[in-house]
């Protein structure tokens, strides 16, 4: 299997970011002005980056935070990368007060109980199991060198635990926000970490 370069990042802001509303793998939001800025000053940075691959979710979100590079590169959208489903608080605002459910459910996925499904949705486990159909198919394809891949923040805490061996009680270590980057470099046969949580290429919207 050959050696891999990955830029792994989070979706640009949507108004439901922006708003502290949940979102999941049930809402197909658009990016905002805001998002659609991220996007294009990650663009800036990496269009010299010579991927072979881009990988997104099948949501809207994930698409148009990279669009300027799938006009020139070939993408695939694997619905295995979607967000987590969070059921029935999709499209709610979630505060500890409002809402003392979903914060222990979050609270028990940190204690270990990782194939707990949230109401009308999915487990941490559910979102892992999907997901390993789409690194394996990603890792298979020996003519991609250098990919970018497009996704959501509580999917992406799922899979960097799969690709470095964390349990996934250890999720919510991984920090991401809104176009965040993971750079990884894969062996062939293990991931290191290269840069993490980078957000170095929005510096110039952190005034705007």
């Amino acid at each position: 299997m050959k050696t891999k370069k990955i830029y792994l990042v989070r979706h640009g802001q949507t108004d439901y970011n922006y708003k502290g509303i949940v979102q999941g793998s049930g809402i197909d939001a658009d990016l905002n002005e805001r998002g659609q800025q991220q996007a294009v000053a990650f663009y800036d940075a990496f269009k010299n980056v010579p991927f072979d691959k881009v990988y997104t979710s099948a949501l809207r979100r994930t698409v148009q935070s990279v669009k300027r590079f799938i006009s020139d590169v070939p993408h695939e959208s694997l619905a295995a990368l979607n967000e987590i489903s969070w059921g029935t608080r999709e499209g709610l605002v979630i505060t500890p007060e409002e809402d003392a459910y979903y914060y222990n459910v979050i609270k028990r996925w940190q204690n270990g109980e990782t194939d707990l499904r949230i109401e009308g949705g999915e487990s941490p486990q559910d979102v892992y199991d999907r997901q390993k159909l789409a690194l394996d198919h990603i890792l298979a394809q020996e003519e991609e060198h250098t990919i970018l891949i497009c996704m959501h923040g509580r999917a992406m805490r799922v899979l960097l635990c799969q690709i470095l061996n964390y349990p996934l009680k250890s999720m919510d270590m991984f920090e991401h926000s809104n176009l965040c980057l993971y750079q990884l470099n894969y062996t062939g046969s293990m991931f290191t970490v290269e840069k993490f949580n980078d957000v170095t290429h929005l510096k110039e919207l952190a005034t705007i």
